[in-house]
């Protein structure tokens, strides 16, 4: 008759295994909290599943045939590789294993994004992390279409409260700062307010969220900024602001890197901000891996915060 591996009961071979280590059926039942008869019947069945007889009578007592000697010796490695099996499944468990996906817009790359899947990735090495550099208002669709796990954006591009496909949270106010040339008149004021840049050439886009920022500061300290430029990345932005070619306001996320030849200026009275946040799709959040990636984001973000004050 053909073994069927399949139809083995790891919980027959366990009683086997048991049996072979403590020497008695009535030590085995014992130690396994089954009665005697019940170890009896498990290994009758055992040995008519295999075809071939597992114990054989030894004076008043039974002991293990060759055969089930062989047994157990694969037996041994198919419990082992169950038991690795079970410790990487409760890595799964624990969120020390798998994948999260993690969509954002480009200036929260460097300064928030990476720290905190670094720290992610040393504390949890089996954890893999994925980066998706996005628009602020993309994520939302990335997330709905499962293509992230988190998505990092601004309030300002955020769906309707009443959208329920979300949980957001704040993760970061990020201040605006004024970019002026390093020799510009204003780069030495003591207390700069955005009223004072009424008059002077302005850099931003020609769409988009930053405009939208922008526009909306200015409106906010009364007067429309004159565009003498037009650009969206900020390294093109700050290069032309170190030329002297305009000012800008610059987020301080995009800011975090040196920019020679150009002065950033804190307007303490009205300075304005933006709200980053962190969105997931309704309940995931609550993932093992995603709740350990989203703690990552928060605790970066307070270490960011900590380093901006100082420069208030």
């Amino acid at each position: 008759m053909a073994v069927r591996v399949t139809d083995w009961d790891l919980r027959k071979l366990r009683v086997l295994r048991t049996l072979e280590e403590l020497g008695t059926v009535r030590a085995t039942a014992e130690a396994l909290s089954m009665t005697p008869s019940a170890v009896s019947q498990q290994l009758s069945s055992l040995s008519q599943q295999v075809g071939v007889a597992l114990l054989e009578a030894h004076g008043r007592r039974v002991r293990l045939t060759d055969a089930a000697h062989v047994l157990l010796r694969h037996t041994d490695v198919v419990l082992a590789q169950l038991e690795r099996a079970e410790a990487e499944l409760d890595g799964f468990v624990r969120g020390e294993a798998g994948r999260v996906r993690v969509g954002t817009f480009a200036t929260a790359i460097p300064g928030l994004v990476v720290p905190a899947l670094n720290a992610l990735r040393a504390d949890h090495p089996g954890l893999r992390t994925r980066v998706h550099q996005a628009e602020a208002a993309e994520v939302y669709d990335l997330l709905s279409a499962g293509e992230i796990d988190i998505g990092l954006s601004l309030a300002a591009q955020a769906p309707t409260s009443n959208d329920g496909r979300y949980d957001r949270t704040e993760l970061l106010t990020d201040p605006l700062d004024v970019a002026l040339p390093a020799q510009h008149r204003l780069a030495t004021t003591t207390a700069l307010r955005m009223r004072d840049l009424a008059e002077e050439p302005w850099i931003y886009g020609a769409s988009g969220p930053w405009r939208d920022i922008t526009l909306a500061a200015c409106a906010q300290a009364g007067f429309v900024p004159e565009q003498a430029h037009v650009a969206s990345d900020w390294r093109a932005i700050l290069d032309m602001v170190a030329a002297g070619m305009g000012i800008a306001l610059i987020p301080r996320l995009a800011a975090a890197r040196d920019a020679p030849g150009v002065t950033l200026r804190v307007p303490h009275a009205d300075q304005p901000r933006r709200h980053v946040v962190t969105a997931v799709r309704s309940g995931s959040g609550e993932r093992p891996q995603i709740a350990l990636a989203l703690r990552a984001l928060a605790d970066a973000a307070a270490r960011l915060t900590t380093v901006q004050s100082r420069r208030t």
